[in-house]
């Protein structure tokens, strides 16, 4: 389970992401690299993570259903997730 304070940075990072989106567009058409640069570096889509919704964890991501491996794993083998089942040939 990631810290508590790991998982807020990065809910920090996705909304000041979000709030300069327009504005970084805007520079980057223009040009004005300089400008650019002097805005936040967490406003930077760049510096966000895939963390799992559910622990944090960052790694073993699986971008499609937003959780972990390990918690893909628990929730599919307990029927959780919709359409989805364990493989047996």
């Amino acid at each position: 389970m990631a810290k508590e304070s790991m998982k807020a940075r990065e809910v920090k990072r996705r909304k000041m992401v979000e709030q300069y989106a327009a504005k970084r567009a805007a520079l980057k058409e223009a040009g004005d690299y300089i400008a650019l640069q002097k805005l936040p570096k967490n406003s930077s889509p760049v510096r966000l993570h895939n963390r799992c919704n559910l622990s944090g964890r960052p790694k073993g991501y699986m971008r499609q259903f937003g959780l972990s491996r390990i918690n893909f794993r628990e929730m599919a083998l307990n029927g959780l997730i919709p359409g989805v089942k364990k493989a047996s040939w």
